[in-house]
């Protein structure tokens, strides 16, 4: 009995402890990087990793491939990830349920007050380009039907089927919101899809118009158009890195050295480094590494 009560009393403790370290931050000494599920995030996610292994001592953890903004946001509130890649207008409708704005500054320090505030979260500077959704056809259809903005293709879209992604159905700046501002009627309800689907299955011509995104890799290599938003319904989406302040007060050198990458990637060269995975098929930690060592940010 009396070794019985000590395996209890043992089994008590143990777990005890399990409890504790459970409940402490699980990555105390090292650094985790999360990012979405689509190519320019992971991308993204993986120049802050390299950055962050080439000028801090820091061990660099990735978790990649964490779904949509709502996963990404709980991950990072809960401490699973110490920062990700994020869009500035994404954070303001998405997560602070805001109305979209186009003055891309205001945009900017509204989010991060706000995320300061609310979330104990904070944003590095932007990294120099606007990823903002675009209304892309193929290139031969905006040849033939002399389309340049959305509000020409509204003549044509009852008789278009659109492909969109998982989270631009829910979004306040998507789908109804863009529905409703240019008075568009669709062939039949969306067709939603993983967002690395949209420009082949334009090419495939399964749809004739998508919701991507400017700096889409796959637009210039498949003669694909993008529709001039000229109501300017879209929010600015300038790319930040989503930060915590407790991993920013234990370890400031990452905010410094994320900092070294403001204004550095151009939409131009985003999009070239999109085709170089999507369209080159590529390995994103070549591709990382060599922007790195291009711009003189790494060894």
């Amino acid at each position: 009995m009396n070794l019985l009560r000590r395996f209890s009393k043992f089994i008590l403790c143990a777990a005890s402890v399990l409890l504790i370290v459970s409940c402490s931050r699980s990555h105390a000494n090292r650094i985790v990087v999360g990012s979405k599920n689509f190519t320019e995030s992971f991308i993204l996610a993986e120049i802050f990793a390299q950055q962050l292994e080439a000028r801090t001592s820091l061990t660099v953890e990735r978790r990649f491939y964490l779904a949509g903004t709502y996963i990404c946001q709980q991950a990072i509130l809960s401490g699973r990830i110490d920062l990700y890649p994020e869009y500035t207008g994404t954070a303001l409708t998405t997560i602070l349920k805001q109305r979209p704005e186009n003055n891309e500054h205001e945009v900017y320090d509204e989010v991060k007050s706000e995320y300061e505030r609310r979330f104990h979260l904070t944003l590095g500077p932007p990294l120099g380009f606007n990823d903002t959704f675009a209304m892309e056809i193929r290139g031969d259809e905006a040849r033939r039907l002399k389309l340049k903005t959305i509000s020409q293709a509204s003549a044509f879209t009852p008789q278009w089927r659109i492909g969109v992604g998982y989270e631009f159905m829910e979004r306040p700046d998507g789908y109804r919101g863009l529905v409703a501002t240019y008075d568009l009627r669709f062939d039949g309800p969306p067709h939603i899809m993983d967002l690395g689907l949209l420009a082949r299955a334009l090419e495939a011509r399964q749809i004739d118009i998508a919701a991507g995104n400017t700096t889409d890799g796959l637009i210039p290599a498949m003669d694909l158009f993008v529709l001039e938003d000229d109501k300017h319904y879209f929010p600015p989406y300038e790319a930040v890195a989503v930060m915590r302040e407790e991993t920013l007060r234990e370890h400031s050198e990452v905010s410094t050295t994320l900092a070294a990458l403001a204004g550095k990637i151009s939409a131009k060269e985003m999009q070239r480094l999109n085709y170089a995975v999507d369209g080159q098929h590529r390995d994103v930690k070549e591709v990382a590494h060599e922007f790195l060592k291009n711009h003189g940010l790494i060894p």
